[in-house]
């Protein structure tokens, strides 16, 4: 009735003489303007748990248009058919699918992650013992600051699980970060103590690899030092070191976080010096990019040639801190930015230096990982330098590491800065084997349990039955202990009495992927009961051993209740290197956790469930 009153008023207008010239031109456009008439579809691109895809490409069959869904996942289209149309969506990692979409209705439309990547997504573990299952887990919290709740390795029956994994990494935050708390006179978070860490971060080496090969392995029996009745077991592993005059080109992407919470002296100005010290380092023919993300993201230097000192220097010293934290926009912006400039056969790899701290955009450590898994798949690797304290989320950076490939810091002062992207750089930013992990095979005729020290697992991945061994990045130069704790069976301990026997108790094999090819290559070794007294071992392993100890102590561990800091200092003081600065800065911690666990108030609890 409205259209009608509509075309009478129009008519009104007009002379009766002309009504006949009107109601030609009134018909036209009505035929004009049922034919322009458009139609809107809406709705949105959802995953198999019904979480929102960002920037799926839509493909409109009926004109061949593409449009993008958004950020946020949902589209709104205006389109020309009356009742449906057909769509084509498609995002990277997902399968495309082709649906059909109906007008006035609200459109949900499900994508599938390739099998690759679902893969990618599971969660994946440290360490992992065939069909052995572990129900005992605690969790610790400090602060704001967020650390994944870990579950401690126990004894495992030889006999039923002869085969467990785990993974190989460079990652070493941990110990510099018990560090922090120890110069603060604090206790340590018990899930902040991750032994294999520890021992990394001191890059106990024992011998190179030979010509043509990636791994060198060696292995060592003793007496455990905290159980008598228990022999301990060495397993070192050593990567081959690159020659630095023969490095490929390095394509990097600094994204920098200069939020509000970055402003405090341990943060940003802690991070400058950081980056203008590896800046110093850097080659005519590798190309850096700067990424800030403050209130906004801003790409602060565009693709520039290391040559050009004075410029990235400049860049870096202008930053500042203010404003909120758009994490995921910048990890995407940042990837982009690596991706344009990719350096085929070379080094790419975003370095990403925050707190953790992201509260705009995605936040949540699942949709990070399954985000940063997707960008992984590109070749370009992601390294992550922890910093500050109170809001610190050690937990997203490790997660965000692992899934992309890379590999984890955390930096507490320069001289830290100056370890990680200095002296150990070619460790920090050049991988020589990628999804790396071990396998060890015990012989039950020689071995009744076994523990892995370290490479702890977290309870979620624990809880998920699809979990697998994640597979780490390993560094040039690469070198560490892994340590067992076992119980001899009857015949082994009857067997060391023979000194002219050396029968094999274990077999070690290494997985992992050349970072040029792609292609999995592997590698063996039988560990002998090559037996010798604790005490006329090489120092190498002796000091790996007090690390151990020590990690055990301040992470309450039942398997430890025997360890004494007292004990631990004199064990130090005979086997550090008194010219090794980091050795022997580890016993003035000691000497400090000392006066922090076993004083008073402070005096460590026999319980490894004690809160802090």
């Amino acid at each position: 009735m409205q259209n009608k009153d509509y075309f009478r008023n129009l008519i009104a207008l007009f002379d009766l003489s002309n009504l006949k010239k009107v109601t030609t031109i009134l018909f036209l456009l009505f035929l004009s303007g049922t034919a322009g008439s458009q139609y809107y579809y809406r709705g949105e691109v959802i995953d198999e748990k019904n979480k929102l895809i960002p920037n799926a490409i839509i493909l409109m069959h009926s004109n061949k248009m593409l449009y993008n869904a958004g950020s946020s996942g949902s589209f709104g289209i205006m389109g020309t058919r009356p009742v449906s149309d057909t769509f084509t969506i498609s995002c990277d990692g997902y399968e495309k699918n082709t649906v059909p979409v109906y007008n006035g209705k609200y459109n949900q439309i499900r994508l599938k992650l390739l099998a690759s990547v679902a893969n990618m997504q599971k969660n994946r573990l440290s360490s992992l013992t065939k069909d052995f299952k572990s129900e005992k887990a605690q969790g610790f919290y400090v602060s704001n600051e967020t650390y994944s709740n870990l579950v401690e390795n126990e004894f495992i029956d030889a006999a039923k699980y002869p085969e467990t994994g785990f993974a190989v990494n460079s990652d070493k935050a941990s110990y510099s970060n018990i560090r922090r708390f120890l110069n603060m006179k604090s206790q340590v978070p018990t899930n902040a103590v991750r032994i294999d860490e520890m021992i990394n971060y001191f890059n106990l080496f024992a011998s190179p690899p030979t010509s043509g090969k990636t791994f060198q392995i060696n292995s060592q029996l003793t007496d455990c030092p905290w159980n008598k009745k228990n022999l301990l077991l060495f397993v070192n592993l050593t990567a081959k070191k690159m020659d630095i005059d023969f490095l490929p080109p390095s394509n990097l992407v600094f994204l920098i976080d200069n939020s509000g919470s970055m402003e405090l002296q341990n943060r940003m100005p802690l991070l400058k010096s950081a980056f203008k010290l590896l800046v110093n380092n850097l080659r005519a023919k590798d190309t850096i990019s700067i990424i800030t993300y403050g209130g906004h993201v801003d790409i602060a230097l565009s693709p520039t040639s290391g040559k050009y000192k004075d410029s990235i220097l400049k860049t870096i010293e202008a930053m500042e801190a203010g404003g909120d934290t758009p994490g995921e926009s910048a990890i995407k912006i940042a990837y982009s930015i690596a991706k344009r400039s990719f350096i085929k056969n070379g080094n790419n790899r975003v370095i990403l230096a925050t707190d953790g701290d992201f509260n705009v955009g995605i936040a949540d450590e699942a949709e990070l990982e399954r985000m940063i898994s997707l960008q992984s798949q590109t070749g370009i690797y992601l390294t992550c330098l922890g910093v500050g304290m109170g809001n610190y989320k050690d937990s997203k950076l490790e997660s965000l590491a692992k899934k992309g490939s890379g590999n984890f810091a955390y930096i507490d002062n320069e001289l830290e800065a100056e370890k990680v992207l200095v002296k150990e750089m070619t460790e920090t930013l050049f991988s020589v084997a990628d999804n790396t992990f071990t396998k060890m095979f015990f012989d039950k005729m020689y071995i009744k349990n076994y523990r892995l020290l370290g490479f702890d697992n977290k309870l979620n991945a624990l809880s998920d039955t699809s979990s697998k061994i994640q597979g780490g990045e390993v560094g040039s130069g690469y070198s560490s202990m892994v340590l067992f704790e076992i119980s001899p069976t009857e015949q082994l301990s009857a067997l060391l009495k023979q000194s002219y026997k050396k029968e094999d108790i274990a077999r070690v094999f290494i997985s992992y992927e050349d970072p040029k090819d792609h292609k999995v290559n592997n590698c063996s070794y039988n560990c002998m009961a090559n037996y010798l007294k604790f005490d006329s071992l090489p120092h190498v392993y002796q000091f790996a051993s007090a690390i151990a100890m020590f990690g055990g102590y301040i992470k309450h561990s039942a398997y430890m209740e025997n360890v004494y800091l007292n004990d631990l200092t004199l064990l130090l003081q005979k086997v550090a290197d008194k010219n090794n600065l980091l050795q022997m800065e580890f016993i003035a911690l000691v000497e400090k956790a000392k006066k922090i666990y076993e004083s008073g108030k402070g005096k460590r609890k026999r319980n490894r469930n004690a809160a802090l």
